[in-house]
This record gives structure tokens, sequence and C-alpha cells, in this order.
């Protein structure tokens, strides 16, 4: 008897465990992303129409306009929120070359929030290897004003003997979905980015190491000293062309004072400069950089659509991703791709449909770039506070939170964020998948991205597992982020995965289940919380 016993509780709780799927639906869902997929359309649209998307830019905001319009003649609401962010700023004219000894054109492009040069601005340029510390910035006091200045010392470049792009491997995907080792998590969150590390990440300031401290010293000297041009190397992994930059620590508060036009140009280029300079060659650089400064409009907004749920309506289940992007490119996997997805997984849920319980709700952040700036303000609005942990009555009512941030490559899994619960369901949710996934899942955590918005106040929040592809070695904020980097059938493949899981939260009778909520976390000086300051 107490056999029998044991052996029904057994099968009850598997019977509880286990997630209701419906095929069908799947079947229609794939068969519209596959067979009617409008995902690159969309890709055009904010790239080469609305690209590059920097927060408060004229073409951020013309591009979430258009997302706007678009959802709504698809038959959603769809509107916008502000939050508080500064001022614009965009570039509408780069040009860079080297006149003397030989002419050749520099490849390059200024960094954000740093001024133009008032017209064209020429002559032989100062190599100064270093600006990290007080002596160096007294040593160049009263003797850089008006001149065109290099900073930093060139580099090694070492040929590349591999490919720039890759896929996981079956046994990269293993091994991510071990749980790391526990000496190793003790010191912190494990956060997994892609396999080269992330080379375009923004700068705190030209002239190298310096804590935060000195670098606002740096942009007060440059303001001070007023050179006419900085120019730099492009950062990591930049050569062949590819340069990756973003910003110069210019601020986009109105109040603070402007960066002097700052550019970075390929590694190849720079050095070529400093061995003449070395030599005794004469050289003659010419810039002409055009910069503007929006101060009239210093609110961004955040993109929000939304198809109404039915019987649970008053419950919501979200997907998103970062409408913003950097300047060099046109912002194509960094994060238009992410942008792209989620809008075609609503096309696709809305073209269908489907009645869903709950409503679907997609959100398009700016500010990521930034620090999370668009998201953070969403959730503190909607859902709760992290610095105080008080929540609103609608942090009750949110299901869950997807997010695509890692360019175009395949989704291959998905990161638990730490919630153990969420396994036996993402993988019950993969099963049917498995023509198109490996549905790996990491107890791990990734960091760097907007979902990171919501688990902060306790939310179900989780990013997808990407092949890396090219992200981190040429398109991850660089000029080379454009929509020729973008590959067709992975976008359409994470177009049908996310609106599968959304609907799979959608329809599902219980909530997504949440871990508990986490303590208050106070902002650190300079506004950072925990690791958030490396954005996608």
């Amino acid at each position: 008897m107490r056999k029998l016993f044991l052996t029904f509780c057994t099968i009850s709780i598997a019977a509880l465990a286990q997630e209701k799927v419906d095929l069908a639906t799947l079947h229609k869902i794939k068969a519209e992303a596959f067979q009617h997929s409008q995902v690159m359309d969309t890709m055009f649209q904010l790239t080469d129409v609305h690209g590059p998307r920097l927060t408060n830019s004229p073409a951020y905001f013309g591009a979430a306009d258009w997302i706007v319009k678009t959802m709504t003649d698809w038959g959603m609401k769809a509107h916008t929120e502000k939050w508080p962010f500064g001022k614009g700023w965009e570039f509408t004219r780069f040009s860079a070359h080297l006149v003397e000894p030989q002419y050749a054109p520099l490849i390059g492009f200024p960094l954000a929030w740093t001024a133009g040069t008032n017209g064209v601005v020429s002559g032989e340029p100062i190599l100064i290897e270093s600006l990290a510390s007080d002596a160096d910035l007294e040593k160049y006091k009263g003797k850089i004003k008006g001149k065109i200045i290099l900073v930093g010392a060139p580099r090694d470049l070492q040929m590349s003997m591999t490919a720039l792009g890759r896929r996981y491997t079956d046994q990269e995907l293993a091994d991510l979905s071990m749980a790391p080792d526990p000496g190793i998590a003790g010191r912190g969150p494990i956060f997994i980015g892609g396999p080269q590390g992330r080379p375009g990440q923004p700068q705190a300031g030209p002239g190298g190491p310096g804590g935060r401290g000195f670098q606002q010293k740096l942009q007060k000297f440059y303001a001070e000293e007023q050179p006419a041009v900085i120019v730099r190397a492009g950062t990591g992994h930049s050569e062949g062309g590819t340069v990756f930059g973003a910003s110069a620590g210019g601020s986009r508060d109105p109040k603070d004072p402007i960066v002097p036009s700052t550019v970075l140009i390929t590694p190849e280029h720079y050095n070529r400069i400093v061995r003449l300079i070395d030599h005794k060659i004469p050289v003659k650089l010419e810039f002409d950089v055009e910069a503007k400064f929006q101060t009239e409009r210093t609110d961004s907004v955040d993109v929000v659509a939304e198809i109404e749920g039915n019987r649970k309506k008053d419950e919501i289940v979200m997907l998103g991703a970062h409408l913003d992007s950097w300047h060099a490119g046109t912002g194509a996997t960094d994060n238009a791709a992410g942008s792209a997805v989620m809008i075609e997984a609503m096309r696709i849920l809305k073209s269908l449909d489907l009645k869903m319980d709950r409503t679907v709700r997609m959100g398009l952040w700016g500010g990521e770039e930034e620090g999370l700036l668009g998201s953070r303000a969403y959730v503190k609005e909607h859902f709760g506070d992290p610095e105080t942990m008080k929540i609103t009555s609608e942090h009750a009512k949110l299901s869950g939170y997807f997010n695509i941030d890692n360019g175009t490559g395949k989704v291959r899994g998905v990161y638990l964020q730490g919630n153990d619960m969420m396994r036996p369901i993402f993988e019950q949710w993969f099963e049917p998948l498995k023509d198109l996934t490996n549905g790996a899942i990491t107890i791990r955590n990734t960091g760097g991205t907007d979902h990171l918005s919501f688990d902060a106040v306790g939310l179900p929040g989780f990013q997808f597992i990407q092949d890396p592809m090219e992200y981190d070695t040429r398109t991850h904020h660089s000029n080379m982020d454009t929509l020729d980097r973008i590959q067709k059938g992975d976008m359409m493949q994470m177009s049908a995965i996310v609106a599968s899981f959304v609907y799979n939260t959608a329809m599902r009778e219980e909530m997504l289940p949440r871990k508990p909520l986490p303590k208050p976390q106070p902002r650190r000086d300079g506004g950072g919380r925990g690791p958030t300051q490396q954005q996608n």
C-alpha cells in the first residue's frame, strides 16, 4: 500500500510538472516565420533608412516613430513612453586625410558627444603617447591649443590566423550548460559574453588608463586646452579597416563643457603616421567634422506595443530589445537585429490572430548603450525601484520578459539567470524545436543588456544564447555594423523561437516561477549598479 501511494505521488508530481505545448499553434508560428517573413524588411528600415540610432538623435526618434506607425497599421496598440536622458548628438560630415608626405584617405569616424571642427582643420600633428596621469596633463598644459594631437602609442598588429565568424560547437554548448565552478561563482555573478570578449566597449575617455576621477580631469583638460582635433587609434580588435569605438567621454548633460573634436582611425593608418613622425618626416593631416547637439529635446523614449489578451488580459508577457545603437555603422547587429526579431515575433502572433490568454507587450529600449537607461526607467515606472525595492501593483502581473541582444546569430539556448525553477519549463518548450536549435540551458547569468533591469526587481528576465558569428570580432560597436552582416535565416529562426516562447508564456495556466525578491541595491557613486556598465 505504501509503495502504491508513493507511486501515485510520483505520477502526480510529474503531471504537475508537464508543460502543455500546443504543437498545432507552434506549426503555424514556424510556417509564418519561414514562409511569410518580414524581418529583413524591418531590418532595412531600422538600418539603411533609420540607422544609426544613437539615443536622442533624429534617426533614433525617426525609427521610434516608424515602429509605432507600422505596428499600429498591423492592428496593435503602439506608443512611446518618455524618460529623461540629456542632449542628443549626431555627426553629419566626416572626412580625414593624410596630405603629406603622400596623400591617403584615413578610415575612421568621430566619437559621440564631441564637437565638430568648425570647418576644415589641417596641420602637422603632435604625438602624445600617454595622457594617463596628472604629471602628463601638466607636461602638455598650454602646448596643444589649436593643434592636431595623436594620443596613444602605436599598436603592434598581429595577423589573425582564425576566422572572424563562428558558431558554437556542440561541446561549447555542453560546457556552457554546466554550472560554473562554485569557487569562482562565489566571488560574484558569472557573465558570459562572446568568445573574443567585447572589443568595442565605450571608453571612459581618450588617453589610456585612469579611474573615473582622472577621466573627468582629462575631459576638463581638453575642454580648457582646446586642441583642434584629438586623434586616436581604434579600440580593441580594430584592424583591417574595422574600427571599434563609441564615446570619448563627452557628456550628454547640457550643462557640461563640450569635449573638442575626437576621432578614431584604423590602427594601420595611425601607425603609419606615428612611423613618419618617428623618422622626422614632415606630416600634414586634414580633418573636417560636422557634429550637431540637440538640446531642445532632452527626454528620450521607449517604444511600446501590445496585443491585448483575453481571459487573463491583466497579466502580461513581455519581449524586448534595445533600439538604440552607436553611430559608426548603422547599428545592425547591435541591436537592430534584436529589435527586428521582436517586431517580427509580434507580427507573427498578430497575423495568426491567436487568442492568447495574457496580454503580450513589446518594449524597445533607448539608452541601453549608456547604461540600460531606457529599460531601467520603464521598470522603475511600471514595476519597482531596485534601489529601494518598493514595488508597484503591476509587479505581480508580469509573467516574464524575453530579450535578444547578441547580434545576428541563431538562438542556441537560454540563460536561466540563476532561476532553477525555469529549467524543466524551458526544456519542454525547446523539445519540439529541436530541428531549429540545440536548446542549451545554463544556470549562468549573462550581463550587459536589458533583461537585467527586470531581474533587478525580482522579475523573470531572460536573454537567449546566440551563436557568436562576427559580433565580437567585426561588428560590435564598429563601422562594420551594417545590414550586410545580418544572416537572414538566423533572423527567421530567432523570430520563430521568440514567438513560440512568448505564446507558451501567454497560454500557460500559471505565471512563470520567480526567484525571491532581491535586496535593495543602492546606487553607487557615478550612477552604476553592479556589472551593467558593459553594454551589448
